[in-house]
């Protein structure tokens, strides 16, 4: 063999070594399981009415004082007795479809259908999109992940153990679609960097939410069914839940659109 061919089947084995670093590193980052190799940007989800409201729920909300809402409340077709926060908790207007509830509240059940109306249309919405480009990260173990835009789809639960990060721009926009139910564990963190707002990230889940005692959360939460906030739990974002609503002396700030 020539020295030149002895060169060359050098420097492809160091390319192939290098592209298999690079693939090892880039799994580790976050993008494994990648199902798009060029991820598309998505459309915000379109909240309607639902989007006026930091905590909407079907069946109502039940605290454990006191907790610090920042934005509307409201649940329907549940009565308003199902409403169990106090009017010094929420900084916004409390809704209920009848007379009963808190004493500040406001009566209007018609802006209350159209809301869980709307509600159910951006649940719907945010699982229907296709071409997934991350497919089962993780396993359902997003735990100390960086996640960048796009749409991210789970067969499985989802699990935070350690904080996760998410980075991109503010005008990139998150869609987490999860069969199973999302788990935070306590005094982990959601994050968002680089501008990211959390008006544009999206978790719809067709179980149950639970953010861990102490946790803190970012963007809107579609759920099937319980979103469930530990004791001290903070979330900057909404807690839309097609059943209830358990908060625990948390603080719920809907964000700035």
């Amino acid at each position: 063999m020539t020295t030149f061919q002895q060169l060359s089947t050098s420097r492809k084995r160091l390319l192939a070594a290098a592209l298999a670093v690079t693939m090892i590193g880039l799994g580790t980052a976050g993008f494994g399981a990648a199902a798009n190799a060029d991820p598309l940007p998505q459309a915000p989800v379109p909240l309607g009415v639902a989007g006026t409201f930091a905590i909407l729920s079907q069946t109502g909300v039940t605290d454990v004082p006191s907790s610090a809402v920042t934005g509307n409340v409201g649940a329907s077709p549940i009565t308003g007795a199902a409403i169990l926060l106090t009017c010094p908790e929420v900084t916004g207007t409390i809704f209920s479809v009848d007379a009963s509830g808190p004493a500040c509240k406001v009566t209007n059940s018609t802006l209350l259908t159209t809301a869980v109306g709307d509600m159910g249309i951006a649940y719907t919405d945010a699982a229907g999109r296709t071409d997934p480009d991350f497919v089962n990260l993780g396993a359902g173990e997003i735990g100390g992940l960086t996640l960048h835009p796009g749409l991210y789809k789970w067969s499985t639960d989802v699990s935070i153990s350690n904080d996760v990060k998410l980075v991109g721009g503010p005008n990139d926009v998150f869609i987490f679609q999860i069969s199973g139910d999302i788990t935070e564990a306590a005094a982990k963190n959601v994050t968002l960097t680089g501008g990211v707002q959390a008006k544009n990230v999206f978790w719809q889940t067709a179980g149950s939410v639970s953010v861990g005692t102490t946790a803190h959360f970012e963007g809107t939460i579609l759920s099937k069914t319980l979103i469930a906030m530990k004791t001290g739990a903070s979330i900057n974002g909404r807690l839309l839940a097609q059943t209830a609503v358990t908060l625990q002396s948390n603080t719920v700030t809907e964000p700035a659109n």
